[in-house]
């Protein structure tokens, strides 16, 4: 098949900006409380505290300890006369209060200063009212909005977003999403043009505008020229599926967070890691040869002879030569050794748990539901699933992915029979979302089907109530599918080595629906065309031309060519990986900001009745 001529891709910005900018804000907070001082830090905030400033930095402003909010009475025995505390707002535990009564209970005078972040809400107030300390201490608000965490991906780290906003309706978060966006504007714009769909995305764009029209406008080359902000309930099959890319294997076994993980081989941990390192290494030595059981062996020959290769070079050398070999090489050959070693221990831990769990038979059911083939398999093997009670989790995640797919499904009643009626709150949350939709007695496929091209040939569906729109939403997969070919046709089996297009990250059976619209929107240059595909997503969608950079053709060329994606609600690894390979495919380069990485585990356990 022929590909397209590919163009060299411009240049990403730099963002350890953005970190230099979270960390002087921190340092000026911390000043604020002169002389030694004790932090009380929320476990939520550590990780992403220590990518901006390590315990160094903040024994260098006189933080003498460092106490761990955690779900338990904080026991403190230091004399120092200042305590600060930083906390994510609305925090559903407040330990401080007993801090502060425990002090006046033994005559300790000390000043007291809370901070909020990302942001403080007037309910922050209004809880330390309601604690009987709000005359005891001071507030004030760390504005650190975005961590990056790769060179192409940036985080909010608000994991909490996806249930908040979806399923809750709070919409607290969608300034905060607003004042990431206007921090990147004005560090890396002016944006030339912003697309976007979805509710919530509206509504963070409406917010970033207000404070772009509130804020100083000063004129600046521009590094980035595009914009697409997406929702994500308007993909919610994506998120659902078994990720194959590597980093999405490492984060659904091992779990990233903040960017790090632990790998765990042999029953025990090796060590802390960021897989984009180990991804890195993993484009040089591919994964996929440790899941052929022929190419195994050869390809671990490769791997650990290619330093042995570097190594070899010094035979031969002087001695200016061999001291130039160590100080450059030496040091970065040991690091690709070290690397190496956690991309094979890596490898064959998920080989051994995906071997164990019959990976291939859930891949092949999986594929089944999003091609429409084999559903009475399908089903059948979802029913011995639950029945199994494998993981309450993954039967959802299998029941979730057959309802959107099929149009609901008539397995609903199994979970709570597998899995107790305690549960029925979350399988509540999962129908609300609209993850779950049970299938009336004798609904077909292409009833269904019907209905939804009646909806959308309407001449007055715009105008339908949220529960005809809700009935859309939830039944149109394979309308879409087919407007959009998410599901490839091809005769010929689909060679990963030599992808063709964005679904080769599901092993050639699936493109994501909103990689898919990213991709066509960027190609028509707004929505138009795409009226019938937005209509059966609820609509919502915009594009808007945001202003000019006033820089030379070839700079404008260069920035039009850097598209920032920011997904509210949740960005999988498998998403980054299918557009990192659409950059390379049109020469473009995509920088992926995220309220939180998430993967299905994630996206399910956040909709359980004891979510906290």
């Amino acid at each position: 098949m022929a590909h397209s001529v590919r163009r060299d891709a411009p240049e990403l910005p730099d963002f350890s900006l953005l970190k230099r900018l979270a960390r002087d804000q921190l340092i000026y907070l911390l000043e604020q409380l002169p002389g030694r001082k004790d932090l009380f830090i929320e476990a939520d905030l550590m990780s992403p505290l220590d990518r901006i400033a390590n315990v160094t930095t903040l024994k260098q402003h006189d933080v003498d300890k460092l106490y761990k909010v955690e779900y338990k009475p904080i026991v403190s025995t230091s004399d120092q006369t200042v305590r600060g505390c930083f906390l994510y707002p609305l925090t559903k535990w407040f330990p401080f209060p007993d801090v502060v009564n425990a002090d006046k209970a033994f005559g300790r005078f000390r000043r007291y200063k809370i901070i909020f972040s990302p942001q403080k809400f007037y309910a922050c107030e209004n809880l330390l009212e309601e604690q009987g300390i709000f005359g005891d201490v001071t507030t004030d608000e760390w504005s650190f909005y975005l961590l990056p965490l790769d060179d192409d991906i940036i985080s909010l780290e608000l994991p909490e977003f996806f249930r908040d906003n979806f399923l809750e309706g709070d919409q607290r978060w969608v300034r905060t999403a607003g004042s990431a966006l206007h921090l990147l504007h004005s560090v890396y714009g002016p944006f030339s043009k912003v697309y976007g769909i979805g509710r919530c995305s509206k509504m963070a764009y409406e917010s970033w505008r207000e404070q772009v029209e509130e804020g100083e406008q000063r004129a600046r080359q521009a590094e980035i020229g595009n914009v697409f902000l997406i929702d994500r309930d308007v993909d919610l099959v994506t998120p659902l599926c078994s990720q194959v890319v590597y980093e999405g294997l490492v984060d659904d076994i091992f779990r990233i967070k903040c960017g790090n993980t632990f790998i765990i081989h042999n029953n025990a941990p090796l060590v802390k890691c960021c897989p984009a390192w180990m991804h890195n290494i993993c484009l040089k030595y591919p994964l996929r040869a440790f899941f052929t059981s022929k190419s195994r062996s050869s390809c671990l020959t490769i791997i650990h002879r290619s330093p042995s290769l570097s190594l070899q070079k010094r035979s031969g050398m002087d001695i200016k030569q061999m001291k130039t070999f160590v100080s450059e090489e030496l040091k970065g050959l040991k690091q690709e050794h070290r690397l190496l070693s956690l991309h094979i221990g890596a490898s064959e831990s998920m080989m051994k748990k995906k071997t164990k769990q019959d990976f291939q038979e859930l891949l092949k059911t999986e594929h089944s539901l999003l091609e429409g083939f084999e559903i009475r398999e399908c089903i059948s093997y979802i029913e011995e699933h639950i029945n199994r009670q494998v993981s309450m989790v993954e039967s959802m995640r299998l029941l979730c992915l057959l309802s959107l797919t099929e149009n609901g499904d008539s397995l609903s009643y199994f979970l709570s029979q597998s899995y107790g009626i305690e549960h029925l709150l979350t399988f509540s949350n999962l129908k609300q979302l609209g993850l779950l939709v049970e299938q009336q007695p004798g609904e077909t496929l292409t009833v269904m089907e019907s209905r939804v091209g009646k909806l959308v040939n309407d001449k007055t569906a715009g105008k339908l109530t949220d529960a005809f729109s809700s009935l859309a939403k939830k039944s149109n997969f394979r309308a879409l599918g087919r407007r959009l070919n998410l599901v490839p046709k091809s005769d010929e089996e689909y060679d990963l080595r030599v992808p063709r297009d964005m679904a080769y990250i599901f092993s050639g059976a699936y493109i994501p629906l909103s990689c898919k619209l990213i991709e066509q929107v960027l190609e028509r240059d707004g929505w138009t065309g795409l009226e019938e595909v937005t209509r059966m997503l609820n609509g919502h969608e915009f594009a808007v031309t945001a202003g000019s950079n006033g820089s030379d053709a070839r700079v404008k060329t260069d920035s039009q060519r850097i598209i920032l994606v920011m997904f509210l609600g949740g960005c999988t690894f498998s998403e980054i990986s299918a557009l990192r390979f659409l950059g390379r495919e049109k020469g473009l380069k995509f920088i992926v900001v995220t309220t939180a990485i998430t993967n299905s585990a994630r996206l399910l356990e956040s909709m359980l009745d004891n979510h906290a």
